[in-house]
């Protein structure tokens, strides 16, 4: 039997999102929670999986076009077993897609109501809280961050759907959050015109109704995610556009219509305006100019509250030196033609994290973990040594696991991996996960010293220059170029002084200065 798979609720307040590449063709056969397509919602990437095994017979859009939520996006053919099984299956994930549940009106004329945690799309049924936003009793307002869940794909911020008072959390920090569970409860003003109790045949399409209409009469516009990009883009609030589409919705063509009137707004009408009037009018344009406020959401707002945490809690040193790594250039050069595929990059980060974990088996307090209140230090078995990756979601801080006992084209497969999966917005919370040491490779973008953050409970981090040909004096007294990088370390001063880290950035200094050195370390 052919079946239609309907786009389900992204679970961030929008109605679409832009389908940004299939990764299936049309006559492909594929399995269960094989990934079927990537779209992107005004939040993050997120991967669309395939619920059941089958053959795709029809792709509904094509790459670019805007994908409608609770739409189909594309068509599957199914054995028939599977097929009995799917229309129980279908009315069960449309009932779930209502955001809220449980009305309790009381006699104080608000109610009481459920927020069940969305279908995020990636074919999961659970994902853990990392982080309340907003505490118990506090009142929040519409499209408020209320907290941070965590898939296997990326971080996710749920926002409020209504405004009220947040009265109940249904999970602490760290716990697994279920998929179409109650996440947190929320006292609302009661709504005399919402019925209690809904058919579950026509709940989806009321709470999508209701939903559209609430969003018109708060001024909150409905838009695409390309629609949205082009507003932030041209500096203007797309709750001030008026929407030539159902329900207000704001096409392309609204914003250029926006902007063709505030344009035309500023144009003295009068050929005989004198220049006093000219004068007003200039100034009006000027006052009717705004500056654009945007909420940090995501992976910039943990980041932003990691780093204040480490900066507020961690009294930080930094330690600088020079390193000349010529050799080290050379050798990988003369080994990155034959050694380097599609999966295997062989950059120079593999060889700064291999020689880092030989000095960490000399030093290993540098790869140690500090407690809270300071009165105990955790010596970390494992080299799983962090790279700050500068994607599309924010700074993310994947980590490769257990160096040590890795050879250098392995510890590239799996900074190729990394990388391209932090860029691309669907790094694992696995690999975000366990790093002891990190480094900040600022030299890619042109920087020469930092001051790195350290990203806590690690005790270093340190930041890679790029990479300089610059004159220096050799043996004999003669000017030479040279091939020079400056590194910058930073480091708890509570259990690292700054001959310890001296000393170790020495012995990782003279591994990548001596390459021959480095190789007839490994074991």
């Amino acid at each position: 039997m052919i079946k239609d798979f309907i786009l389900p609720d992204i679970g961030e307040g929008v109605v679409e999102c832009e389908l940004v590449d299939w990764l299936v063709s049309e006559g492909d056969t594929v399995v269960e929670d094989q990934p079927i397509a990537d779209v992107m919602t005004d939040k993050a990437l997120v991967q669309i999986p395939a619920p059941h095994a089958g053959v795709i017979t029809k792709l509904y859009y094509a790459k670019g076009d805007i994908a409608i939520v609770h739409a189909p996006l594309y068509a599957v053919k199914i054995s028939d077993d599977v097929e009995q099984e799917a229309p129980v299956q279908q009315v069960t994930t449309e009932t779930a897609q209502v955001d809220v549940t449980q009305h309790q009106v009381t006699t104080s004329g608000v109610t009481v109501e459920d927020f069940l945690l969305p279908d995020i799309g990636e074919g999961i049924v659970e994902c853990e809280l990392v982080d309340w936003l907003v505490a118990e009793g506090e009142m929040v307002v519409e499209d408020q961050p209320i907290a941070d869940v965590m898939t296997d794909k990326a971080l996710v911020q749920i926002p409020a759907m209504k405004a009220g008072k947040i009265v109940k959390h249904y999970y602490r920090k760290g716990q697994l959050a279920k998929v179409h569970s109650p996440l947190f409860a929320i006292e609302v003003e009661a709504d005399v015109s919402v019925t209690v109790e809904v058919e579950a045949q026509t709940a989806p399409v009321a709470a999508m109704a209701s939903s559209s209409n609430e969003m018109v009469i708060q001024g909150k516009a409905l838009a695409s995610p390309a629609v949205r990009r082009m507003a932030r883009a041209k500096d203007i609030n797309i709750a001030d556009v008026k929407g030539s589409g159902k329900n207000g919705r704001v096409y392309k063509e609204d914003i250029e219509r926006h902007l063709q009137n505030d344009s035309s707004a500023i144009v003295t009408t009068s050929d005989t305006a004198s220049a006093q009037s000219v004068q007003v009018t200039t100034s009006t344009a000027v006052s009717n100019s705004t500056d654009r406020v945007e909420p940090i959401k995501g992976v910039k707002a943990v980041m932003a509250r990691m780093m204040t945490e480490s900066v507020s809690t961690i009294p930080h040193f930094t330690y600088c030196e020079e390193f000349d790594l010529t050799d080290l250039v050379a050798m990988r050069e003369s080994m990155k033609q034959r050694y380097s595929t599609e999966e295997v990059k062989l950059t120079m980060m593999p060889f700064f994290m291999k020689a880092m974990s030989l000095a960490l088996n000399e030093f290993p307090i540098l790869n140690s973990q500090v407690n809270a209140d300071c009165t105990e230090l955790t010596y970390k078995s494992r080299h799983n040594i962090g790279m700050a990756v500068d994607s599309k979601m924010g700074l993310l801080v994947p980590n490769v696991k257990d160096v040590h006992l890795k050879s250098i084209l392995e510890v590239a497969a799996e900074i190729t991996r990394l990388t391209n999966d932090a860029r691309s917005g669907r790094v694992s919370p696995a690999d975000l996960k366990e790093g002891t040491i990190t480094i900040s490779n600022i030299g890619a973008l042109g920087g020469t010293i930092a001051t790195p953050i350290i990203n806590k409970p690690e005790v270093a981090i340190v930041a890679l220059g790029k990479l300089q040909n610059l004159p220096r004096f050799n043996d004999n007294g003669e000017v030479e170029a040279r091939k020079l990088m400056q590194v910058s370390w930073s480091g708890d001063h509570r259990v690292i002084d700054g001959g310890t880290i001296a000393r170790f950035c020495n012995l990782w200094k003279f591994y990548l200065e001596n390459p021959q050195e480095m190789m007839m370390a490994m074991r």
